[in-house]
C-alpha cells in the first residue's frame, strides 16, 4: 500500500488563501461585488481560528467565516452589516459566549459533495471546543420571493417551512442540520433579492456547554515592547555613513529586546545634506530616489540582523508611472519587506515635492499581530485607523515630521484620539535638528511618544512613554495587548463594541 495526500480538507484560512478567496466569491455572488482583500484580512486578523476553507485537490471550493460575540447581539434583532462590522468581524471579542456565522460559500461545481456541510460540522466542532454556547446567524430565505404572496408575511413563510408545508433550498437544509428557528430578520441584508432583504434567526446550542466564563484570546503575543527613535537631523557625508547612524538606534534597541523599533517621518531627507548644497526640489527627489533600494536593503538586513520589526520612517519614492509617493517601508525580522504609502500629502509636501496621495491602506501582519502604518498627517483622518482596526490592527506606528509645537499638537492630539477611540496603542517617531541645506527640512520640533486608550488598565494620561522635547532620543514603552482585550470587553466605555452600525460604517473603495 501507498500513503496518498488527502484530496479533500477542511484547514484554516490563511493570508495566502485570499486571492482565491475573492475568486470564488466572484463565482459564486455574480450580481455582488467580491468580499475586498481588507475586509478577508480583518476576518483573518480579527479571529483566526473562525475562517476555514474547503480544499480539494489543491484548489478553495468552500469558505466559512465565523466570529465570537456576546447573548444580548447575537440574540437581538440587527443587520448582518451592523453585526460584523461592515464584513470586517470586527465587533468580535475573545470572550463572546455564541459564535456567529458571518458567512459560508461553497463552489457551484461542487454543490451535492456536502462541502457546505462539512464546513458547518467544523463550525461545530470549534463552537465545542471553545465552550460557546451555540452558534447564531442569519440564514437565507431565497424562496421567499416566489412565495410571499402565497404566505402573506416572511413570517408565514419560514413558519411553512418549519412545518414542513413548504420546502425552502437552503433554510430546509439548516433545519435538518439541527438549527432552530428563532424569527425572522428583517432587512437583514438588502442586498439578497431572493430574500427580499430578509433572513431566517437560526440557533444552534452546544450541547456539551459548561458556564466556565473562561477567557479565549487568539493573539500572537501578549507583552510587546516598543521602541521610538527621536532622530536628530544632521549633515551627514555619505550613505554609509547615514547607515552608520540608523545601524546604532537599532542596535542599542535592540538590546533592550524590543520588538519594534520606529523612525521618523523623512528623516532619509538628511541624504540631501551629503553634497552640502542646496538641491532645487525637483531634483532632490530623483537625488533620494537613488537611495531607495539601498534604504530597503538596509532597513531589511537590520531588521534580521538584530532580530527586530523596523518601521522605517518614510521616503520619497517615485513609482513606475512617475508618481512620487510617501512610502514607509516596513521591513520585518523574518526577512520580509513591506510598504505603506501615505494617503494625504500636506499642502507643503505636494508643493516643495509634488508628493501624491496613495490609495491602499491595509494592516500587516508580523509576529505580534497585524499592526497598522499611518504616516504623520494620515492620523489626523479618522477614517484611516478605524479602516485598519477593523482589519484587526492592535499596534498603529505614526512616523511624522513637524516643523514647530503647532503641527506636533496636531498630531499627537488626534493620535490620542485615535488610541481612545480605537482601543489602541499608538507609537510616534519625529525628528529634531535642523538641516539648513535642505529644502523645506529647515527646523523640527517633536516629543515622541506611545499613547493608550485610557482606561484602568493603561497609563494614568494615557501616555505610555515620552522623550523630552527635541533632543535626540530613545524610548520605550512595555504594552499589554490583552489589555485591549480586557478594555474592549469590560471597559468603563467599549467604544468598538458601541459603534452604530445601524447609522454609519467606513466603506474603503478600492479602486481597480
Amino acid at each position: 500500500m501507498t500513503d496518498t495526500a488527502p484530496r479533500l480538507e477542511v484547514r484554516r484560512a490563511t493570508l495566502a488563501d485570499i486571492p482565491a478567496i475573492r475568486a470564488l466569491c466572484t463565482k459564486v455572488y455574480r450580481d455582488e461585488p467580491p468580499y475586498s482583500t481588507a475586509q478577508l484580512k480583518g476576518q483573518m486578523q480579527n479571529f483566526p481560528q473562525g475562517q476555514l476553507v474547503a480544499v480539494f485537490d489543491g484548489r478553495i471550493i468552500g469558505y466559512c467565516s465565523t466570529f465570537r460575540v456576546r447573548e444580548p447581539l447575537a440574540l437581538g434583532p440587527h443587520t448582518w452589516s451592523e453585526i460584523t462590522g461592515g464584513g470586517y468581524i470586527s465587533r468580535h471579542v475573545p470572550d463572546g459566549d455564541w459564535l456567529y456565522g458571518a458567512e459560508v460559500f461553497v463552489d457551484p461545481d461542487h454543490r451535492g459533495s456536502r462541502i457546505g456541510q462539512r464546513l458547518y460540522e467544523a463550525r461545530k466542532e470549534l463552537c465545542v471546543r471553545l465552550g460557546c454556547k451555540g452558534i447564531v446567524f442569519g440564514g437565507r430565505l431565497p424562496g421567499l420571493h416566489r412565495r410571499l404572496k402565497t404566505y402573506g408575511s416572511p413570517q408565514a413563510y419560514v413558519d411553512a417551512v418549519v412545518e414542513k408545508r413548504a420546502r425552502d433550498p437552503v433554510l430546509s437544509f439548516q433545519l435538518r442540520n439541527g438549527f432552530e428557528v428563532l424569527g425572522v430578520l428583517e432587512n437583514y441584508l438588502p442586498s439578497d433579492r431572493e430574500s427580499l432583504g430578509h433572513a431566517a434567526h437560526l440557533v444552534w446550542r452546544n450541547p456539551h456547554h459548561v458556564e466556565s466564563g473562561s477567557y479565549s484570546s487568539s493573539l500572537l503575543k501578549d507583552k510587546v515592547r516598543l521602541a521610538i527613535v527621536q532622530y536628530q537631523q544632521r549633515r551627514v557625508r555619505s550613505f554609509e555613513e547615514f547607515g552608520q547612524n540608523v545601524e546604532y538606534f537599532v542596535d542599542v534597541v535592540a538590546d533592550y529586546k524590543a520588538d519594534f523599533v520606529v523612525f521618523p517621518e523623512l528623516f532619509t531627507l538628511q541624504l540631501l545634506s551629503i553634497e552640502n548644497a542646496r538641491i532645487p526640489a525637483p531634483e532632490a527627489i530623483a537625488r533620494l530616489d537613488e537611495y531607495t533600494e539601498p534604504l530597503r536593503q538596509l532597513l531589511s538586513r537590520l531588521a534580521v540582523d538584530y532580530n527586530i520589526n523596523v518601521i522605517g520612517g518614510s521616503h520619497p519614492t517615485r513609482m513606475a508611472d512617475g508618481a512620487i509617493h510617501n512610502i514607509c517601508y516596513v521591513c520585518l525580522r523574518d526577512g520580509s519587506i513591506h510598504e505603506q504609502a501615505k494617503i494625504h500629502p500636506t499642502p507643503n509636501e505636494r508643493y516643495w515635492w509634488n508628493i501624491a496621495g496613495a490609495d491602499r491602506l491595509e494592516t500587516i501582519m508580523t509576529d505580534c499581530g497585524p499592526i497598522g502604518v499611518l504616516i504623520c498627517y494620515d492620523a489626523e483622518f479618522p477614517e484611516l485607523p478605524r479602516h485598519l482596526v477593523d482589519q484587526g490592527a492592535r499596534l498603529l506606528f505614526v512616523p511624522f515630521c513637524t516643523d514647530e509645537r503647532q503641527s506636533y499638537l496636531r498630531v499627537r492630539y488626534c493620535c490620542q484620539a485615535r488610541a481612545v477611540e480605537n482601543q489602541i496603542y499608538v507609537a510616534l517617531a519625529g525628528n529634531c535638528g535642523n538641516l539648513p541645506g535642505v529644502e523645506n527640512m529647515d527646523i523640527q520640533y517633536a516629543q515622541s511618544c506611545v499613547v493608550t486608550p485610557c482606561d484602568f488598565p493603561f497609563a494614568r494620561d494615557g501616555v505610555a512613554a515620552d522623550t523630552s522635547p527635541n533632543v535626540e532620543a530613545v524610548a520605550f514603552a512595555d504594552v499589554r495587548l490583552s489589555d485591549l482585550e480586557q478594555a474592549r470587553s469590560d471597559g468603563t466605555v467599549q467604544n468598538l463594541n458601541d459603534r452604530r452600525f445601524d447609522l454609519y460604517r467606513v466603506e474603503w473603495r478600492q479602486r481597480r
